[in-house]
């Protein structure tokens, strides 16, 4: 039986997991990969953070599988990437023609997945209604127990967790401490590497979704200009110091929890008593896809609240291998329909699911937000950053303005009640029809340093800039 990348998905307890098999995929020692044809057995070794290599073996006849690393994640991120390698890289393995004796030991240990059917003893009594009675109290009791036995190991396994990635976040600590000793110019020119470093102890001690975003760093620091970098680099390691002080001071916290170990999954989240539940009339504002270091792509799609008297947004958000290609889109920028959201847990919920969808909505202008809206146009941006602020994108509803650009080609959103004062760059190329192009509203996102624009709404109608 071969490996093919959704079965891989299917066995991953969640995002990290699936995005740190990915990424150890591409960064570890591998010094040696076999497979026994005859036995349906794949194994391997790989250099962890231990002095001795972990030892991996995968059965592909019923996907058994056994890691000697600590991991309490089954499976772990060296097993997935074993069967990642016999799903992408087949010839990357060796025909051998014995297994090794660590590997026939967990042959001879391993228990049967379908224990043989009971046979009926010929002659034997049926039970009486009393032995009947005591082995249902008997299996009631174990049930419990077993209950019981499940409820303290999730306890331990969360505490577990909570002191794994405390001591990653004193790392961290200390690694910024480091970066800003030796200069911030050393640090913006090798960002890669040092974020890489530190990215991968973080993932050893189970502070995966923090790896991911230090390992993002660098591409969002060379994506400005070099004047820029600097500042950028003091905004980024300062949300993580926040971030990991926030952790520190609530580490149960859904959203904190989400940030820096992982996520809830989707059922849980749509379960969750305190999840914000909105049903309303949503645009799709547009699209940002990222394709991240650790081998998967980000999707965002974001949305507008078409009821709302003030502007209110919120982000799908999907993640997949980019070796998977590109996904068909569920929805298109300019879509409006009617639907239920459940939101993510969060001081300001932005992230949320598709719990019920309605029907379709009829197109039009947005709503008119103007009333009671703050004159500056980043206002949102500090009403997000004084409740959260380790947020990087930040949506907002900017005001009446134009796109200009200046003699270095960079584009700049301003402000039209304000020629000579407030002006926001913009990421990326401008497209050149629209400049000088009135503005009535402008949704984008906002980094701090750019704005990544998502539509429009002009004299010409409704314009997708995504």
């Amino acid at each position: 039986m071969e490996f093919d990348l959704k079965t891989i998905e299917a066995l991953a307890p969640d995002q990290a997991s699936l995005s740190a098999a990915s990424k150890l995929t591409k960064r570890s020692n591998w010094p040696r990969l076999e497979k026994n044809e005859q036995q349906a057995l794949i194994w391997g070794e790989c250099q962890g953070s231990g002095s001795n290599p972990y030892r991996v073996v995968v059965d592909t006849g019923d996907h058994g599988y056994k890691c000697t690393c600590p991991s309490r994640k089954f499976p772990c991120k060296h097993t997935l990437a074993l069967m990642w390698i016999a799903a992408t890289a087949p010839a990357s393995f060796a025909a051998a023609e014995s297994s090794p004796e660590w590997v026939n030991d967990w042959l001879g240990r391993r228990r049967k997945t379908t224990p043989p059917p009971a046979q009926r003893i010929e002659g034997a009594a049926a039970k009486s209604i009393d032995e009947a009675a005591r082995t249902d109290e008997n299996a009631a009791v174990e049930d419990v127990a077993a209950v019981e036995r499940r409820e303290a190991a999730q306890r331990k396994r969360a505490e577990d967790t909570r002191q794994a990635v405390s001591v990653a976040l004193d790392e961290l600590d200390q690694w910024i401490a480091d970066q800003l000793r030796l200069g911030l110019s050393g640090f913006v020119d090798g960002s890669s590497d040092r974020c890489r470093r530190i990215a991968a102890r973080l993932v050893d001690m189970k502070a995966t979704a923090l790896a991911g975003r230090i390992d993002e760093i660098p591409s969002r620091l060379m994506a400005l200009r070099s004047e820029e970098r600097a500042d950028a680099a003091i905004r980024e390691l300062g949300k993580l110091v926040l971030l990991a002080k926030a952790w520190r001071a609530a580490p149960d916290d859904p959203e904190l929890k989400r940030l820096v170990s992982t996520s809830e999954t989707r059922e849980q989240v749509l379960a969750s008593p305190d999840a914000r539940q909105v049903e309303s009339f949503w645009e799709v504002l547009g699209e940002k896809i990222e394709s991240r270091r650790d081998g998967l792509v980000s999707h965002s799609t974001w949305l507008l609240d078409l009821k709302s008297t003030t502007p209110q947004f919120a982000v799908l958000l999907d993640y997949f291998p980019a070796s998977a290609g590109r996904r068909s889109n569920a929805f298109a920028p300019g879509d409006r329909f009617d639907a239920r959201l459940v939101f993510y847990p969060a001081r300001k919920p932005l992230r949320a699911l598709v719990a019920e969808r309605m029907g379709e909505v009829m197109s039009g202008a947005w709503p008119d937000f103007s009333l009671g809206a703050a004159k500056d146009p980043l206002a949102g941006h500090a009403s997000y950053q004084d409740a959260a602020p380790w947020i990087t994108d930040c949506p907002l509803l900017l005001p009446p303005g134009a796109i200009l650009v200046d003699d270095r080609g960079t584009g700049w959103w301003q402000a039209a009640d304000d020629p000579q004062g407030i002006a926001l760059p913009i990421a990326g190329a401008v497209n050149q029809t629209l400049l000088g192009l009135d503005l009535a509203s402008t949704a984008a996102l906002w980094d701090g340093a750019r704005l990544d624009l998502l539509a429009a709404q002009s004299g010409f109608g409704r314009l997708d800039l995504s």
